[in-house]
């Protein structure tokens, strides 16, 4: 196993290598040329009595020492990709690339793009880790009650629910759930993530916080629960038909030790891929939630920077979605073996 991971490892950091090569590349072929802009941005501020020719040869010497500062100073790529990464030198023999912690700047919020995702990071993922878990801690046992007790009126009620939430998009479920709980029962507030003008410490910014999360976090768990309870059915439906089941059955076997500690293990590999798929998703965020419950997340910030052209903030999510990606392929297949011992990897 510990061979496997290894290997594993190594292919990932190749694939995150040609990966970032390709976003750098089709970001770079965009016309966005940060240097020229900021030259020309700098050679606005100089003071008049200049003639023609002495700004535009101050410019070329400005847009050259930018050019120079961001490492483009040349049309090769791979030089370029490479300084950006930080395995070049640049003109003065300095490394400063993202292996240097140079992650890039935002134009649009004038600040390091680390600075800038921080926020929006931990806002998804505080929202969608409590939406996850809420979500799959209703929809796996309400799965397998349905499975059990299959064709039975509350399986069909569910059925019917499950459908509905599957098939209807979340924009509606967000503008439902506003329009009950926030203008007819005025439970919750509409957007927003803190009471506008508080400054709470301790406690009271924990509790003001999950105040103002809570109509989204209901939102999200309700239009997650179609998907994975007629997922985690269906993966029980058809355990339970097994042979092995049958046979522990026949020995006697008390109905909750075989729905639960044979039927449901057996269903668990395509529940895995699921799951695991979900936590991972915590990361990328909810773009239509965010918007529309006024929340600053990942989502909202990754089409924010692509209307803005802030490209170095839109290839790092990028760069880190990847990362996730892989990281989660590997996560999933060593759970595989945890959970079904037949499946072990091969030499």
């Amino acid at each position: 196993m510990a061979k496997y991971i290894a290997k594993r490892l190594v292919y990932m950091v190749m694939m995150v290598i040609v990966l970032s090569f390709v976003m750098y590349l089709i970001y770079n072929l965009i016309p966005n040329n940060r240097a020229y802009t900021d030259a020309r941005a700098e050679i606005q501020t100089l003071k008049q009595g200049l003639t023609e020719e002495e700004k535009e040869t101050r410019f070329d010497e400005i847009y050259l020492e930018y050019q120079r500062r961001y490492g483009t100073d040349t049309n090769n790529m791979l030089v370029r990709y490479l300084r950006w990464i930080g395995l070049y030198p640049k003109y003065d023999g300095s490394f400063d690339g993202l292996l240097q912690g140079n992650f890039g700047y935002s134009y649009e919020a004038r600040d390091e793009v680390i600075n800038v995702i921080k926020a929006p990071m931990f806002n998804t993922i505080l929202i969608n880790i409590f939406g996850t878990v809420f979500a799959l801690g209703i929809a796996i046992p309400l799965g397998i009650v349905c499975a059990v007790k299959r064709g039975s009126k509350t399986d069909q009620v569910v059925q019917v629910i499950t459908i509905v939430g599957y098939s209807l998009p979340v924009f509606l479920f967000c503008i439902l759930f506003i329009w009950v709980f926030c203008s007819i029962l005025g439970i919750f507030p509409p957007s927003g993530m803190k009471t506008p003008g508080s400054d709470y410490t301790g406690w009271k910014y924990v509790a003001d916080t999950m105040y103002y999360l809570a109509l989204p976090l209901i939102t999200m768990t309700f239009c997650s629960l179609g998907g994975m309870t007629r997922y985690t059915r269906a993966s029980m439906i058809e355990a339970l038909s097994m042979d092995c089941i049958k046979t522990a059955r026949a020995k006697g076997l008390r109905e909750k030790v075989v729905i639960y500690s044979h039927a449901f293990r057996n269903a668990l590999i395509p529940i895995v891929t699921l799951v695991v798929g979900w936590f991972l998703s915590i990361f990328s965020g909810s773009l239509i939630i965010e918007s529309l419950f006024g929340l600053h997340g990942m989502g909202k910030l990754m089409i924010q920077s692509l209307r803005t052209a802030d490209f170095d903030v839109v290839i790092l999510m990028q760069l880190f979605y990847v990362a996730i990606s892989l990281l989660g392929n590997l996560i999933i297949d060593i759970i595989y073996g945890l959970v079904d011992p037949r499946i072990r990897v091969s030499k």
